[in-house]
């Protein structure tokens, strides 16, 4: 089957003739199925973990990886997944990672020991890394028109958000009425139906001269974000010590090496060109700062659930849902304002409507109530939901089509890091914050052992608490609520700066951006072809448009 190269012929095309019909839109539906499962199996194990450990009763060591297996080469592969889509074709991996995803999940779903589920587990991270890439660079292929484009990204956002969302709901309705394999099981079916549809709906699309394939740079890039995640993850865990350090440091080392090696090889993964203009590497940032907000921020919101509010996680986990269900509203309002005011202008208020939501968190109190939480979780979800589809959308358009599916992994694996950054900080801020408290505040006649635990973090704090004598338990769980609910109002007050500061950036650097040359034409374009960005032709026009416009 002959490859086409986006955008030849282009000139010849109406506008009416580049708009997406009935057929795109039932593949970008079949697109974003694997999507929310990927996210799904991110978050699914927090429910999982109860059953699971009384099954297969894993070692401490072995449950971290059940953990973190899939996460770990999730973020480590997106890039080198994202590039081999754009050489080899983007249907063509989708379809295989879809394969093996499946495949993958059964094995866990069966899995008779934690070695084998934590093998599964890892195939399902290399598995579940083609599919974030993969589908997005696909949407930029079916949908040329500018704000068809931006609606279906609005959707592919608010699938691979809400399987984060629903998957501890979907978990917990299975482990009522099954075994704690069903949660991977249910994988199999969604994935066989992408195998089925998936041919006859997607088209196929690779770069007519993507040279040969860096492996390694591949190595290097999977080192380098291995190395960076893991320490960070570490230092969020236990806070910081010199081999998480020295984790972090050797992931840098190698990621400049990686970045040198861009620069010199004939066929790099990564087109560093991309990053000399503010269109495509201001989003990115914009987009790690908000990830960095909100899932650094989860940390706080779902203890404040289970532990002060004393919800259980199916409980909480349905409270949780009004965020995702709003999270839509977010994302249709700033598809439809982005043509009318300009995409710097969406960001920027769907970022200061992020930081309205942080700062009622700011204030929140012991005795604030579920319903406040969930208020002002809402408003952030709606301000961070319309943020995520334009900058995906805007990080797409700036990136020649040929490196569609480098850019989507390069959004998606800035997304990773801004997630696990904002664990680590926040959670470092938050734990220096209780304990100093706890020190200053907490009740007399503990023994040095229960001290220690109350002081360690806040579930163990309601742990010793439920061995103590009433009128004892109750006014340490009274100092542990109050000195978590403090913590919790510094990491919403770091959560509105940095909300706020990224409006500013982009109020200010992307507007300067406008008047910046576009990204180069491939060398691979064809003589007449064009590129679209912001809803007009490159070559329609004398200046040089900008996909924020």
């Amino acid at each position: 089957m002959p490859q086409p190269t986006e955008g030849a012929g282009a000139k010849d095309m109406t506008e009416e003739s580049k708009r997406a019909e009935a057929r795109q839109w039932v593949g970008l539906a079949v697109l974003v199925l694997p999507c929310v499962l990927a996210s799904m199996d991110l978050s699914v194990m927090f429910v999982t973990l109860p059953s699971l450990t009384a099954d297969l009763q894993p070692s401490s060591s072995e449950l971290l990886w059940i953990m973190d297996a899939y996460g770990f080469l999730l973020a480590g592969l997106l890039i080198t997944m994202g590039t081999l889509g754009d050489r080899f074709g983007r249907r063509r991996v989708l379809l295989t990672g879809a394969a093996a995803f499946g495949l993958a999940s059964a094995l866990a779903a069966y899995a008779s020991s934690p070695e084998i589920l934590i093998a599964a587990r890892a195939l399902m991270g290399i598995a579940g890394a083609t599919l974030a890439p993969s589908t997005l660079s696909l949407i930029r292929n079916m949908f040329h028109d500018d704000r068809q484009r931006a609606t279906a990204v609005g959707v592919w956002t608010a699938g691979f958000a809400g399987g984060a969302v629903v998957g501890p709901i979907i978990g917990g309705l299975l482990l009522e009425h099954f075994w704690w394999g069903s949660v991977f099981l249910i994988n199999v079916p969604v994935m066989i139906l992408l195998l089925v549809l998936g041919p006859l709906l997607l088209p196929e699309y690779r770069d007519p001269k993507p040279g040969r394939f860096d492996l390694l740079g591949a190595l290097l890039s999977l080192v380098a974000v291995l190395a960076v995640i893991y320490g960070v993850k570490m230092t969020a865990e236990h806070g910081f010590g010199w081999t998480p350090a020295a984790c972090i440091v050797a992931g840098l080392v190698v990621g400049a090496l990686f970045i040198r090696r861009q620069r010199t090889t004939v066929n790099p993964m990564i087109d560093l060109a991309m990053f000399r203009t503010r269109r495509f590497n201001v989003p990115l940032l914009i987009d790690a700062l908000a990830t960095f907000a909100m899932i650094g921020f989860s940390l706080f919101n779902w203890q404040f659930m289970q532990l002060v509010l004393g919800m259980s996680p199916f409980e909480s986990a349905l409270w949780s849902l009004p965020t995702f269900l709003v999270m839509p509203v977010g994302i249709a309002l700033a598809t439809a304002m982005a043509p009318r005011i300009g995409k710097p202008n969406v960001m920027t208020a769907g970022l200061l409507v992020a930081a309205a939501g942080y700062i009622a968190l700011s204030l929140i109190r012991t005795d604030s109530g579920i319903v406040y939480l969930v208020s002002a979780l809402t408003v952030v979800s709606i301000g961070i939901g319309g943020v995520s589809a334009v900058v995906t959308e805007v990080i797409l358009s700036a990136a020649p089509p040929e490196r569609a599916g480098a850019a989507s992994a390069l959004a998606e694996t800035s997304a990773e890091f801004g997630g696990a950054l904002g664990i680590a900080v926040l959670g470092s801020i938050g734990t220096a914050v209780y304990r100093s408290q706890m020190e200053s505040q907490a009740p007399a006649g503990l023994s040095p052992h229960e001290l220690a635990a109350a002081e360690e973090t806040l579930g163990g704090a309601v742990d010793t608490a439920a061995a103590l004598p009433h009128h004892a338990a109750q006014a340490l769980r009274s100092v542990a609520f109050d000195a978590f609910t403090h913590e919790m109002r510094i990491a919403a007050v770091v959560s509105v700066v940095l909300t706020a500061g990224g409006a500013i950036l982009i109020a200010t650097m992307l507007r300067a951006a406008r008047n910046q040359p576009g990204p180069a034409t491939s060398p691979t374009t064809a003589p007449g072809q064009t590129t679209q960005h912001g809803g007009h032709d490159q070559a329609d026009e004398p200046p040089v448009p900008t996909p924020m416009s």
